[in-house]
């Protein structure tokens, strides 16, 4: 592949992960998974200014880009949870600077 091809690929992909990441509650989200699974409700509790509509939304998105997995316990009562996948869990701590940024200088 060229080098033009190549940096055109690349720029492809920084803008997608822009357009992912600049949406609105996705760091929230991704930040509130980083320790353990959380169920839906308990995700809505940490970010009470999030209607459980757009919530509903941006789990769908990031289920669809391989961030989150919606896992499905059948044991009584039954339950949904979402964690991180391994790509989750690296763009989580790539956030982490960003949040550390944050908190030095804004």
């Amino acid at each position: 592949m060229s080098d033009e091809k190549q940096s055109k690929l690349l720029c492809e992909k920084v803008e997608l992960s822009h357009q992912l990441i600049g949406k609105k509650w996705v760091n929230l989200i991704i930040h509130t998974l980083m320790d353990e699974p959380k169920r839906f409700s308990e995700i809505h509790a940490y970010i009470p200014d999030l209607s459980k509509r757009m919530l509903n939304e941006r789990m769908k998105e990031l289920e669809e880009f391989g961030i989150i997995i919606r896992n499905v316990i059948t044991e009584r009562p039954i339950r949904t949870e979402y964690s991180l996948t391994r790509k989750g869990i690296e763009l989580g701590r790539a956030l982490k600077v960003v949040e550390e940024w944050a908190e030095q200088w804004l």
